[in-house]
């Protein structure tokens, strides 16, 4: 009977270090199994994805193949975070709310020319342009020249990107957009020609400053005269040299097909912006974060709010030393009331906070160098660690073509940013009013737009202890923010009692929102309309 009882044991025993055996084998399976969500980027269906390379018989590049297939550097090779209940200003909040859209009430583009609009005939002469600014001003600028040679019948010479600006960038045109597709594009609208035609070299020439914010009038007689006497006609800058509204609806048209489908950029941008889309995507959802904490922007702003006295003063110089700045004297404090300065950094994570979206949140940040470096990033990365980059996100090696050319380093940004499930600006300058467009145009995905002078008063009360972070702030910044989702509305016009330029300068930007020029509500919706209005 003893030895029975004892067999049972061993065999019990035996049975009991095989169960412990296979469960820890089990649990180093499960901790070194790397399972990532699906990572590739979707398809963007015409006509209303990104600028991408050709679809038509012009060979794609091979340094295209080789971006596809290089793996992402070996410390983005990182298991995604679990995604999690959060609580927030209502308490347990789904978080997919967080990330959903606004409805866009089934606005399409509506793009296509009227039946009266026909084939460009022979022009009467060349435009030359010599755009001006960063990536976003001059993609605006080309646009709008592209809309104002059709207007005076001329042949659009391919514009010269600026390379004198802050940035001194030596990009040319077909360095940041595909050139050949351009100039296909547009073939039923106006004549693009990548040069000037040699027997055109010593034909007489004007350089002309366009007047601002015209309209078409202006073009009609006193630009189109100019063909009596010249042959040749130079826009010396191109940045809001087109009214942005009151303007045919053909025209408003063609600058969308401008904006929207024939400028794509270079085959060998589109893909790397690509691969870094691909690459946010590990994570799961993300933010694009238009950061505009940059030396730059902070000099031009005359922002000093947390700065240092010797930071504050280089900023003056900057400001002091750049002659086409023309306002030298800045109240800080004053810009900083009134909402005209970007969010630090530190803002942002206190923002972000607020609105509910939790710690292990991905944000790309679409910036140049951050004022400040990482130190200034701490109190954001306390918040938020899975801060992204074009510099983290891709090696050394991949970025080495784009590397010393601030355009074609925006032109990422610009890509990450569209295809972003979320995209919020610190600042509204021209990056943000490019993005937000696009945004609107593909279908008004969710772009958060921070009310900076309803923040700054909360962000105060902060500093001076007269508030605490926590669910009254949540709920405050939430309810100012419930309106400014990027959802459908029309493009607002000048502030009331505003004159002359000044009237100009407080309409919003046409390509910040295209409607109601380029886009409209899809003949179901409007059908379902029409039926509840009978």
């Amino acid at each position: 009977m003893q030895k029975r009882r004892w067999r049972t044991l061993v065999v019990l025993r035996k049975l009991l270090i095989c169960a412990i055996c296979t469960i820890g084998l089990v649990a180093l399976l499960a901790v070194h199994l790397r399972v990532f969500p699906n990572s590739r980027v979707p398809a963007f269906p015409d006509p209303y994805k990104l600028p991408a390379q050709r679809e038509t018989g012009i060979q794609k590049l091979r340094t295209e193949e080789k971006f596809r297939q290089e793996p992402a550097p070996p410390h983005l090779k990182k298991d995604p975070l679990p995604s999690r209940k959060l609580v927030g200003a209502s308490g347990l909040l789904d978080s997919n709310k967080l990330w959903k859209p606004p409805p866009n009430r089934d606005y399409v583009p509506c793009v296509e020319p009227s039946s009266a609009y026909t084939a460009p005939v022979e022009s009467r002469g060349c435009l030359l342009v010599h755009t001006n600014g960063g990536l976003n001003q001059m993609r605006a600028g080309i646009c709008d020249m592209v809309a104002v040679a059709r207007i005076i019948n001329a042949t659009l010479v391919i514009p010269e990107l600026d390379k004198r600006s802050f940035w001194q960038d030596s990009s040319n045109f077909a360095d940041v957009f595909d050139e050949d597709y351009f100039i296909e594009a547009l073939a039923n609208d106006i004549k693009v020609i990548k040069k000037l035609p040699k027997e055109l070299s010593t034909a007489p020439k004007a350089v002309k400053h366009f007047r601002s914010w015209s309209g078409l009038d202006y073009y009609l007689s006193e630009i189109a005269s100019m063909w009596a006497e010249y042959q040749v006609i130079r826009a010396a800058k191109s940045d809001s040299r087109l009214a942005n509204n009151n303007l045919p609806p053909d025209i408003q048209k063609l600058r969308c097909r401008a904006c929207y489908e024939a400028l794509r950029f270079s085959p060998r941008i589109e893909t790397m912006g690509k691969l870094l889309v691909d690459r946010m995507r590990n994570y799961g959802r993300y933010i694009a974060l238009h950061l505009r904490y940059e030396k730059d922007m902070l000099a031009f702003s005359g922002c000093t709010h947390g700065l240092s006295p010797e930071e504050a003063d280089e900023l003056s110089m900057i400001r002091e030393n750049t002659t086409h700045w023309k306002v030298k004297e800045i109240n800080s404090t004053e810009q900083r009331t009134k909402g005209y300065c970007p969010l630090t950094p530190k803002e942002v994570g206190i923002f972000l906070s607020a609105l509910g979206y939790p710690s292990d949140t991905p944000i790309y940040i679409a910036a140049g160098e951050i004022y400040g470096g990482e130190s200034r990033m701490a109190d954001l990365r306390s918040h938020y660690p899975i801060l992204m980059s074009k510099d983290n996100l891709a090696s050394v090696d991949e970025l080495e073509h784009f590397i010393n050319h601030a355009s074609q380093m925006a032109a990422l940004d610009y890509i990450v940013s569209v295809e972003s499930d979320v995209f919020i600006p610190t600042y509204s300058g021209n990056m943000a009013r490019a993005v937000q467009g696009h945004r609107r145009y593909l279908g008004h995905r969710k772009t958060i737009s921070p009310d900076r002078k309803s923040l700054v008063r909360l962000f105060d009360k902060i500093e001076k202890g007269s508030m605490k972070k926590g669910r009254n702030l949540s709920n405050r910044i939430i309810e100012i923010h419930r309106g400014r989702q990027g959802s459908p509305r029309k493009r607002k016009g000048p502030i009331s009692g505003t004159k002359g330029m000044d009237r100009f300068r407080s309409e919003e930007a046409f390509y910040e929102n295209p409607l109601p020029d380029c886009l409209c509500q899809s003949r179901g919706s409007l059908l379902i309309n029409a039926s509840h209005i009978g």
